[in-house]
């Protein structure tokens, strides 16, 4: 308690900020701060993911091995616009979007 008045005679002689500019640009650049550490820790990552899932579907084969999001594992029996005939057993095919496989392993 004995020093409250020394900092309160400080703090009246201090003097007034004279550009009211630069206090905007620091009440904002916390958010700035936080939007660049969410887009790389975030958001960046994310659209990295999907633009090689994109590229692994677009390259999907007849042949190929795949894994559906489902856990259902097969090989490409035939590859249409949207879908594709995966053969899970022998004369066992199942219809499943493009979107829905997950992996993709390469025929050998």
């Amino acid at each position: 308690m004995l020093f409250f008045p020394v900092a309160l005679a400080f703090a009246e002689d201090a003097p007034q900020a004279t550009t009211p500019g630069l206090s905007g640009i620091m009440s904002i650049a916390p958010l700035i701060i936080l939007f660049v550490i969410f887009y790389f820790l975030l958001i960046r990552p994310q659209q990295k993911r999907a633009k090689e899932h994109k590229q692994m579907i677009s390259a999907i084969q007849k042949g190929d091995q795949v894994v559906t999001t489902g856990g259902m594992h097969g090989r490409v029996a035939s590859v249409n616009e949207d879908t594709v005939s995966v053969e899970v057993a022998e004369g066992v095919k199942v219809k499943v979007s493009k979107e829905a496989i997950s992996v993709r392993k390469p025929q050998a």
